[in-house]
């Protein structure tokens, strides 16, 4: 029966088992795994958002992370004033500014 059981094992010794440096390994990759596909995609992500919504100026024509598209009538260090239609201003704040549009996306605002 010594080909179901290891010989090493049936005399009562010990397999030989890694260090602690060993046992680490796995567990930096996994860190280093994480680092490269969700933190550093994240940080780069947050650092374009923040460039942003303090390059934003009136006129431009954004959309919100609620949906709303409208070009931007006035704007100060925390809300923005977002024309939608004639008329209808709605205030946003103004890190909810999800991209801008280019130049004469909304053709229904006025000028």
């Amino acid at each position: 029966m010594s080909f179901l059981i290891s010989d090493a094992l049936a005399e009562g010794g010990a397999a030989a088992q890694g260090g602690g440096f060993e046992s680490l390994i796995p567990l930096v990759l996994l860190f280093v795994v994480f680092y490269f596909l969700l933190i550093r995609p994240q940080q780069k992500k947050t650092k374009e958002h923040k460039k942003l919504v303090e390059s934003i100026q009136k006129g431009a024509e954004v959309v919100t992370y609620g949906g709303l598209a409208g070009k931007i009538r006035g704007l100060d260090d925390n809300f923005i004033d977002l024309e939608v239609a004639d008329n209808i201003t709605v205030k946003v704040e103004r890190q909810n500014v999800a991209r801008e549009l280019p130049k004469g996306t909304l053709k229904g605002t006025a000028e």
